[in-house]
């Protein structure tokens, strides 16, 4: 009788982790928004191991390091490391090496563990879970208690199923960011595109208004590029695109937006700036567009390129987004007209930075 009744109280409580399963499963699977997959996952077998802190960090393979996506129940200090390289021997060397599921339940008593960050952090006891998709490391779940446990070994089976959920849902996640993120890249200078920035504009404004915060926004054409492009070819003209897309990329913070607005205009986007930081900012692109064209193109061309911009600010110079629109295009036109290579705003030309 006594056999019987732990047998029934054993089915039930497997049925119930099934169900519970099931339930993380149904939750991990059901959007597509990476950081919401990521989150789901790790509050999700939080819950399953009863585990009181965690994280998900995902795998880079060409660089060979782990890049923590989100955490649960861990201090600032131990977070404040958001990436790590691989590190022969240890625990997430040897979570990869394996492929499958591994734990410690005691870090004071385990010989091969010495992570100084984890045992500073008082963390006693880890699972980790390689989180694997057809043979290919997508990433790994940690899961952290500050006190020695006991793992259930049939849970922990089970939670190697979850581990195959998660990495389908991470992968799909993933696939679905970077179609959205196509679909708003130009594909040769990799800025945003045109649509992108016809949709974005209104958003930032909106946002500058909601605020009461500055917006500006630098505009810029290459000089005489169908010139350029007659005498050295598509190709080379491409290659001279490529460039300014790189310039522009590294010359803006991680909070402006650039865009390739159509053929040889740019557009940037620079939120909370003042008309006179977003003017030297803009010279610094004319200088820097006209050198390193040069150095780019010295073994095919004779020259590089030079860009006329205009610059333009919400609210000093326009408060609707047609008019700040129009007018920083047409300060790019006036600089044109004035003989090119120049930074111009309302007040005139931006004279040349020492």
């Amino acid at each position: 009788m006594t056999t019987c009744s732990c047998n029934k109280e054993s089915l039930e409580s497997q049925i119930k982790a099934l169900k519970d399963l099931i339930a993380v499963a149904r939750t991990v699977v059901s959007t597509l928004d990476l950081d919401t997959v990521l989150q789901a996952i790790l509050t999700s077998a939080m819950g399953f191991a009863e585990m009181p802190a965690g994280s998900v960090a995902l795998y880079d393979d060409r660089n060979q390091e782990l890049n923590l996506q989100v955490h649960s129940g861990l201090s600032a200090e131990f977070i404040k490391q958001e990436r790590w390289k691989l590190i022969p021997g240890g625990l997430t060397d040897k979570v990869l090496s394996a492929g499958e599921i591994f734990f410690i339940e005691d870090t004071a008593l385990a010989d091969f563990f010495s992570n100084p960050i984890v045992l500073k952090e008082g963390i006693r006891s880890i699972v980790c879970m390689p989180l694997t998709l057809r043979n290919r490391i997508v990433g790994i779940l940690y899961l952290d208690d500050f006190v020695p446990r006991q793992f259930d070994h049939e849970k922990m089976n089970l939670l190697s199923i979850l581990a195959s959920f998660a990495a389908m849902a991470i992968d799909n996640a993933m696939l679905h960011k970077r179609t959205k993120l196509m679909a708003i890249t130009d594909s040769l200078t990799g800025l945003h595109n045109y649509r992108y920035f016809k949709q974005h504009f209104s958003q930032e404004l909106d946002r500058a208004r909601r605020y009461k915060k500055p917006l500006s926004v630098i505009m810029l054409d290459v000089d005489d590029f169908k010139k350029f492009n007659d005498k050295f070819g598509h190709a080379t003209g491409d290659r001279v695109l490529m460039a300014i897309g790189s310039i522009i990329g590294r010359a803006v913070r991680g909070v402006d937006f650039a865009f390739r607005y159509g053929g040889e205009e740019f557009i940037v986007l620079l939120p909370e700036t003042e008309l006179d930081a977003a003017l030297q900012l803009a010279e610094r692109l004319r200088r820097g567009i006209q050198s390193e064209t040069s150095r780019e193109l010295e073994e095919i061309a004779d020259q590089g390129v030079t860009v006329s911009v205009g610059v333009a600010s919400y609210p000093a110079d326009a408060r609707q987004r047609d008019e700040l629109f129009n007018i920083v295009d047409g300060l790019l036109y006036k600089a044109k007209e004035l003989g090119k290579n120049k930074v111009y705003c309302q007040g005139g030309e931006l004279p040349p930075l020492a």
